[in-house]
């Protein structure tokens, strides 16, 4: 099967080459921006010199361009990491926010059903952040989108429907890696350099290691191109996709790339009814920023920084954040039998990685 990724140099889309590395399938990795010297390292040093750090430049706000690569590298299955992720300066640029997390969503839908393919798009917890929430978040809820982030977020879901081809959307909260910038790198430098710090404590979710997520990615793609017949070629997903960290519970149903082949962790769902829809994806568990924050820096070692927890108004911004992200993960684990960790757990391998790192 042939799998183009956008945003590759993002944190989603390095930890995607790392879950991916020794498929037997072709991963075509793309993105507007070059690697930085620092990832490419990164890469190698996490994963072994032969992880793939080549990048396919591709604008995916230029819809000819999309059709062009999708076309030419016979392309099956799109994995969206791309976005305008700043949810500050957002506010100011509101053409161009549309631009990357609308437009150009929409012009991977059309040229993913163009090809009959699927298309796998990250959304995110900003889509309810006007809600006043205080349960776990269900996919059901009526979008109540947090500034020009999380509307044009909602935006890029509403293309995806609207053009109809099939398609999984998962929405995330708090993500995190050892890539690119993130809360965990900000409070790995702050609590090691600071006598004293004040984080937020009344905005409260759930931390996603980026890893993990790409890991229920795959598995979420391995279950769904099982699920019907389809026009293209034999096509084979190997046993090195396959995380010990995501379980499916059968095989039973027919394959839409014709024969895709399972590892011994991944099986097809009980289930493909509800396959192309809306899921919420994040780390199990609860906590707030400070909690997150004092967790960082005890696990880092850094605890000569005393941290104090804080009111958001104390910190103004020009958009409000979600007050409650919390995202009940039902749906993807009774789907596709993914099997979810807990974030501190997640927190420890993500820390274990940068002091190996940092040797």
């Amino acid at each position: 099967m042939n799998i183009l990724v956008t945003g590759a140099n993002g944190q989603l889309g390095n930890e995607l080459r790392i879950v991916t590395k020794g498929s037997s399938d072709k991963f075509i990795f793309t993105d507007v921006v070059d690697a930085s010297e620092e990832s490419v390292a990164m890469l190698k040093q996490l994963a072994g010199d032969d992880i793939c750090t080549d990048t396919l430049h591709l604008d995916i706000t230029d819809v000819e361009a999309v059709r062009q690569i999708v076309k030419e590298q016979d392309v099956q299955v799109v994995i969206n990491c791309a976005a305008y992720t700043n949810v500050d300066k957002a506010e100011d640029n509101y053409e161009l926010a549309e631009l990357l997390n609308a437009k150009a969503v929409e012009n991977l839908a059309m040229a993913v059903k163009e090809v009959d393919g699927i298309l796998f798009h990250v959304s995110t917890d900003y889509v309810f952040g006007g809600n006043p929430c205080n349960t776990p978040i269900q996919e059901t809820q009526k979008e109540a989108p947090t500034g020009v982030y999380g509307l044009t977020k909602l935006h890029g879901e509403e293309a995806i429907r609207r053009v109809g081809c099939e398609h999984v959307i998962i929405r995330t909260a708090w993500l995190y890696s050892e890539f690119g910038k993130n809360f965990v790198k900000t409070m790995l430098n702050l609590t090691a350099t600071r006598p004293q710090l004040k984080v937020v404590f009344d905005q409260v979710g759930t931390p996603t290691y980026a890893r993990d997520l790409a890991q229920a990615i795959v598995g979420c793609l391995l279950a769904s191109s099982n699920s019907v017949t389809t026009r293209h070629s034999s096509s084979k997903l190997d046993s090195a996709l396959a995380a010990p960290e995501i379980l499916l519970r059968n095989n039973s149903v027919t394959t839409r790339h014709s024969s895709s082949k399972l590892g011994s962790a991944l099986a097809a769902p009980e289930s493909v009814n509800s396959q192309f829809s809306i899921f919420n994806y994040s780390n199990e568990g609860v906590t707030s920023w400070y909690d997150f924050a004092k967790m960082i820096a005890e696990m880092a070692g850094n605890t000569a920084c005393d941290i104090q927890p804080c009111h958001s108004d104390e910190y103004p911004s020009p958009v409000k954040r979600p007050a409650y992200s919390v995202l009940d993960k039902t749906k993807i684990k009774e789907t596709f039998g993914v099997k979810v960790p807990y974030w501190t757990d997640s927190l420890r391998e993500c820390i274990d990685r940068f002091q190996r790192l940092d040797k």
